[in-house]
């Protein structure tokens, strides 16, 4: 047993659930500091909502001028919720440690506020005041519910454009954003830079502390994490490019230990994420100590919808049967791998998948409206081989078909109620059917999937998007040039999805259009263009 690995776990936990317990404190339980500049500068955010509670996040970043003890020890940050924003009508307030060993992060925990309801929150330490951000708590459980309005969105690498979408999205009157993975890059820059990121290749805990800052401190980011809460998984790029459980992905400089930059990225993320302590703690056997951390969860928003955010990078098994010369992954004729049919293999690991199940069926027994799962990549299959014969990709689900299986035969076993899929990874808009069993034509449709284009990150264009689409008849729309997000609003009788883009992601004062509008009427799986 590695007791340094588990030691330092401890400490973890002991540091997250002193940020989260949001308690008062003492005035003078730690010096209060005297900055000579705002250490706000990463904004604020909020996520995790339940009925009764939410997540405030923010980190402190001190400037090189300030007092070592500041960047080394714990830090009072003083917060408060209230119903109006300028704070005359105070909710909570208390006092929380922005511990050092946590890169001075806040994750506030909030209880006991009223079911479906907006507030506005602040931080402040010493003399300073962060921006004001706007969270909401999710309706009861049991509550009947008119509306359900959410924004997808994925794969925003710094190198490839601005974050002009976000300026638009917020202008969307969302109760809830999806970010459904490669919040960051780990690369060093890319050819024809839009901009370049600070330092190289993404390594160690400093390195991926430094490139969330870069992309917190962003102004359009930073706004939209202040708009509402989100609820966040992750793919590949939060560590490195292809990497499947612990195993390590197929680029950039070697590292004596994959299981620690994975443990280093994924306590970045948990430092700069608005997610609760408790995901350090629920973890699931089978990994090694002091590397995991269980982000994968269900939430209800009333009887309209479940949302379920899945985790398909940390517990997945590797690729396999990838052609020589092409790394990790890449595409692939089936027909061609004996492991490719391979029942022991999964996409999202055994536990979770059994997790999944369970909670599909105590959805079916409530009478969910819509059952909403939030997942990486594109879901349905995609042949890339016109005519006799198949080509597809090992890195996606497509290359984990039994476990897909198993996900289909699940939501049938539970009756779940009209199930969507969102994603993201492929840097393409895709709209679709779910099927349950994509080697027969003839199956039916049991659900609907919306796979997201990406933020900024780049893709290969539409050249052979006719003949994809042809020769999978189940999807109905894609598109491979644009970039931007989705907007699903969900009622208790249909929902409407609007896949909206920017005009030029390369340009800081992109303008925003619709580029298709799609609905879906409840208890029917059929996509129908708006």
């Amino acid at each position: 047993m590695n007791t340094s690995l588990l030691t330092d776990r401890r400490q973890l936990l002991q540091w997250a659930a002193a940020s989260a317990a949001g308690l008062w404190l003492p005035r003078n339980a730690w010096a209060q500091p005297r900055l000579d500049a705002n250490p706000f500068r990463l904004g604020v955010a909020s996520g995790s909502p339940t009925h009764d509670s939410v997540v405030l996040w923010t980190r402190l970043v001190f400037g090189k001028d300030q007092a070592s003890g500041l960047q080394q020890g714990p830090v009072t940050v003083r917060w408060e919720v209230a119903h109006d924003e300028k704070f005359f009508h105070l909710v909570q307030t208390g006092q929380s440690q922005a511990q050092a060993g946590l890169a001075h992060s806040v994750h506030v925990e909030v209880q006991g506020l009223e079911a479906d309801r907006w507030y506005f929150y602040r931080f402040a330490t010493g003399d300073a005041v962060s921006s004001t951000g706007r969270t909401r708590t999710f309706p009861a459980p049991d509550a009947a519910v008119a509306r359900l309005r959410l924004a997808y969105a994925s794969c925003q690498r710094w190198e490839h454009g601005y974050y002009s979408a976000y300026r638009h999205m917020r202008d969307e009157n969302l109760d809830l954003v999806l970010f459904l993975g490669d919040y960051i890059y780990e690369y060093p820059n890319a050819g024809n830079a839009v901009r370049v990121p600070t330092g190289g290749w993404v390594l160690t805990l400093d390195d991926y502390r430094q490139r969330y800052a870069l992309h917190k401190g962003d102004a359009d980011l930073q706004a939209m994490h202040a708009a509402c809460p989100w609820l966040l998984t992750w793919d590949d790029h939060e560590v490195q490019n292809d990497y499947a459980g612990l195993t390590e992905g197929d680029n950039g400089p070697a590292v004596a230990s994959f299981a620690a930059r994975r443990a280093a990225a994924y306590q970045a993320f948990y430092e700069h994420m608005p997610v609760r302590a408790s995901v350090l703690t629920r973890a699931v056997a089978g990994l090694a100590s002091g590397s995991e951390m269980r982000i994968h969860n269900r939430l209800h928003y009333g009887r309209l919808a479940s949302l379920y955010m899945l985790d398909a990078r940390q517990y997945k098994d590797a690729q396999v049967c990838t052609p020589q010369g092409k790394g990790r992954s890449g595409t692939l004729k089936p027909a061609t791998c004996l492991s490719w049919n391979d029942p022991a293999r999964s996409m999202l690991g055994l536990p979770q998948e059994r997790w999944l199940d369970a909670e599909l069926g105590r959805a079916g027994s409530r009478q969910t409206g819509w059952n909403v799962l939030g997942q990486t990549s594109l879901f349905g299959q995609r042949d890339l081989h016109p005519g006799p014969g198949q080509r597809l990709w090992n890195d996606g689900w497509d290359g984990y078909a039994a476990a897909r299986t198993r996900l289909l035969d699940a939501l049938r076993k539970n009756a779940a109620s009209n199930p969507v899929l969102l994603g993201g990874d492929v840097h393409e808009n895709w709209v679709g059917h779910v099927k349950a069993d994509y080697a027969d034509a003839a199956s039916p449709a049991i659900g609907v999937e919306f796979c997201g284009t990406s933020i900024t990150s780049r893709s290969a264009g539409n050249a052979k998007i006719p003949e994809y689409l042809a020769e999978n008849p189940h999807f109905v729309f894609a598109d491979s040039e644009r970039r931007g997000y989705g907007v699903v609003e969900f009622t208790p009788r249909q929902l409407t999805t609007t896949l909206r883009v920017v005009s030029d992601v390369t340009r800081q004062d992109s303008s925003i259009e619709t580029l298709a509008q799609f609905s879906v009427q409840a208890g029917r799986p059929v996509i129908e263009k708006a």
